[in-house]
């Protein structure tokens, strides 16, 4: 009797913890250039988040998109982003843009989309971009 006991006790402390854990895939959507660009048009409440550098920013984006970098900005932005928006976040490769997403589904968020393979594989794709230079703004 005692063995099953150090069982179920064992069972109870080291599996039911992993198993409220959510993992990465249902967190966020992780789209292909095609499919990320349908959904954001079927969407009615969203934000096309890009979240390089405003350097790579400046020198190409997907049309209609802000720019948050992923090396500050997240925190004031999920402050003041309603939750009810579906987000769409993009980065060079698709690496930033994930860890971005696990950001915003910590902080409440539940309609996430990613790009899978970034703007390059976007771009890769021949989906249109803006390539109108921007300067940076002085705050």
């Amino acid at each position: 009797m005692k063995p099953i006991f150090i069982i179920i006790i064992s069972f109870v402390t080291y599996c039911l913890p992993l198993h409220s854990q959510v993992p990465d895939s249902t967190k966020y959507q992780s789209l292909e250039p095609f499919a990320f660009q349908k959904k954001y048009m079927e969407e009615d409440n969203f934000m096309l988040i890009d979240v390089r550098e405003f350097f790579e920013f400046r020198e190409s984006r997907i049309k209609g998109a802000i720019n948050i970098p992923s090396t500050g900005g997240y925190n004031a932005a999920a402050d003041t982003i309603s939750k009810d928006k579906a987000l769409f976040l993009y980065c060079y490769s698709g690496g930033r843009s994930k860890k971005a997403a696990l950001f915003f589904y910590d902080k409440g968020f539940r309609k996430l989309y990613s790009l899978k393979g970034g703007i390059t594989l976007w771009k890769k794709e021949k989906l249109p971009v803006v390539r109108k230079r921007l300067r940076h703004r002085a705050s």
